[in-house]
């Protein structure tokens, strides 16, 4: 077998309906398999998972596991000779994995390997390729000075080797996974994918990233950005530290501050209120339940145009493949508070996020 894909889940059952019928469309052209770990959700994800999708490898978690060990889990039931780590908030195009295998046959001694992440409103994601997070720089950034923490040398749209790839979408051979025993358990949550990248490394291994690929990672749905992701996140990197550099006791302080730092500012935090306007639904039917759901008049259509400013676009899956709807995601005004939804194919709900610090919006019907 080609290609595992590992998602792991917990309680973001209707983003993960439509990460997987996105991965299911990506995997048709190749050997491979899907396996869904649910960290006990109890908001019906598995029961979803069961009735909706048959072939997909499903193992249930009697607890919260975390994220290190739950993707091990998975790993354990894989048979690919890839895997593919995949958040459930993710939507991937349908070439990404067959145009990411042709990618990576260019590169000997290749690590990990991923592609471009953008947001539910189409903004790239920097934190999609980094720089190692050495104490000195880790320390900047906490300060607000993130030129050396994102791997900005290579273009966002571009390739070439970086140190750091983030957790919601990276590959590597299996062999290499369990050859640096995998993610680490002693995280629970965040820095994980810190952590595999530089083991990777260490083995003498380069991970590349792809930027011609995207993938949507609505981010925000898997963690929420308050007082418990500051303290897991900052604690995470005190772990980091512990076990890759030499901690001092000054580091620990400013780490210390960081944290602090960080929980007033997710205290003060609030969602932001993108006023609509006006809806426009991509399709080439109607929906007369959405139409009764929303505030305002849908205006329907079966082209992608330029939209007006402070208009919600709904991207109807049954109608446009998964990468039209990621280019129109990203090829939309950022100025122009344009916002998105996706109806998954098949489905009664939409869904989309304005922002990666607060969860995403579900509207059934």
């Amino acid at each position: 077998m080609k290609l595992s894909v590992i998602i792991l889940n917990y309680n973001v059952r209707y983003f993960l309906e439509l990460c997987l019928q996105s991965v299911e469309a990506a995997i048709q052209n190749l050997d491979a398999e899907i396996i869904v770990v649910d960290n006990k959700s109890s908001d019906e994800s598995c029961t979803m998972v069961k009735q909706k999708f048959p072939n997909v490898k499903l193992i249930e978690n009697s607890e919260n596991l975390g994220f290190s060990k739950g993707n091990n889990i998975g790993v354990q039931h894989a048979k690919g000779e890839y895997l593919c780590i995949l958040n459930p908030d993710t939507v991937v195009p349908e070439d990404c994995f067959t145009e990411l295998f042709e990618f990576s046959e260019i590169k000997n001694d290749l690590g990990i390997f991923a592609c471009r992440l953008i947001d539910g409103t189409g903004t790239y994601l920097p934190e999609s390729k980094r720089n190692l997070p050495t104490p000195k720089v880790a320390i900047k950034k906490m300060l607000g000075n993130t030129k050396h923490y994102y791997a900005n040398t290579v273009k966002q749209d571009s390739s070439g080797i970086v140190d750091i790839l983030v957790g919601a979408f990276m590959m590597l051979k299996t062999d290499v996974y369990k050859q640096v025993n995998g993610f680490d358990e002693d995280y629970f949550m965040y820095g994980e994918d810190i952590d595999l990248s530089y083991k990777v490394l260490k083995q003498g291994y380069d991970n590349m990233y792809y930027g011609p690929i995207q993938v949507i990672h609505f981010k925000g749905e898997s963690t929420l950005k308050d007082n418990v992701y500051a303290k897991r996140f900052y604690g995470a990197m005190q772990v980091f530290y512990k076990k890759h550099f030499n901690s001092n006791p000054f580091f620990n302080a400013i780490v210390s501050v960081g944290i602090q730092l960080a929980k007033l500012f997710n205290n003060n935090a609030v969602a932001e209120n993108i006023s609509v306007n006006n809806y426009v639904l991509i399709s080439d039917k109607d929906y007369p339940e959405l139409h009764n759901s929303l505030d305002k008049s849908i205006l329907k259509t079966d082209k992608i145009d330029q939209f007006e400013p402070n208009t919600q676009v709904i991207l109807d899956a049954n109608y446009l493949s998964f990468k039209q709807i990621i280019n129109c995601m990203s090829a939309s005004k950022k100025n122009k508070n344009i916002t998105f939804k996706i109806l998954p194919k098949n489905s009664n709900f939409i869904l989309g996020s304005n922002t990666s610090k607060h969860k995403g919006e579900v509207i059934t019907f």
